[in-house]
């Protein structure tokens, strides 16, 4: 593919504008859909096997009862206490939460009471602190090991070579449930480079599959974001985070 594939991908820049109601947020949902069927198709893969994590940081809760509405049932959230908030403030609803963002020590506790997944593993002490309070309240996990596929030291996450023994000391946690591994690719237009951080991560998890199947779960990969989803598909993903591409462009000033 062209370095023009990537330039007309969506970016936050050139993302939906910001949809408010239910029929606003059906259309955005609606073209997310079809471009992930696209991008299935062109490598056989079936559109149904691709997850649509929805990623709803900043977003406020009438907007995202509005994208319920349209029938999203799945909210990623970047910030603990913004999450257990919304969680809170929307538990008349049925709706998974899924933390995506980088967890500290002293966050763990709540998302052992409300998160039913946490896709950024990637220390034995926070695995360790979820374990127990998860057996406090009874609950379990779903979680992704994050690697480093980009080797950027400003990200989180393991170095791939480090992967298989980590997954290997999370065994002795019975409350998490590993799912598979999550990555994010440079931030780049380099479709080559995108293309190849994902193709590292499918790797990894294709060799575990072969000689470490039980360390690996469901062997899920969680790769993609709103600028580079489709090229994450093409190279295995069956997780895909996608935030402004529904929601629209950000407000951080809040």
């Amino acid at each position: 593919m062209s370095l023009c594939y990537i330039l007309v991908m969506t970016t936050p820049e050139t993302a939906v504008h910001v949809a408010t109601s239910e029929a606003e947020f059906r259309r955005a949902i609606d073209i997310v859909y079809q471009r992930i069927a696209v991008a299935a198709q062109r490598v056989d893969r079936a559109p149904e096997d691709i997850r649509l994590l929805p990623v709803s940081k900043t977003v406020p809760e009438d907007r995202m009862r509005a994208a319920y509405a349209a029938g999203l049932r799945q909210f990623g959230e970047n910030k603990v206490q913004e999450a257990q908030t919304k969680a809170e403030a929307m538990n008349d609803l049925d709706v998974h939460w899924a933390v995506i963002g980088a967890l500290q020590s002293n966050k763990t506790r709540d998302v052992a009471q409300f998160a039913h997944e946490f896709q950024a593993l990637d220390r034995l002490r926070i695995a360790r602190r979820l374990d127990n309070q998860l057996q406090e309240f009874g609950r379990s996990l779903d979680v992704y090991v994050q690697v480093n596929a980009s080797g950027e030291h400003t990200k989180s996450g393991l170095h791939p070579d480090d992967v298989e023994d980590f997954l290997e000391r999370l065994q002795e946690f019975q409350c998490l449930k590993v799912r598979g591994l999550m990555t994010m690719a440079l931030h780049t237009t380099d479709e080559a480079v995108i293309r190849q951080n994902f193709a590292v991560v499918r790797g990894l998890r294709d060799e575990l599959r072969e000689h470490r199947p039980a360390l690996i779960g469901d062997g899920g990969l969680s790769m993609g974001m709103s600028n580079d989803y489709e090229i994450a598909i093409e190279e295995g993903a069956t997780v895909v985070r996608v935030g402004s591409a529904i929601f629209g462009a950000r407000d951080y000033s809040k």
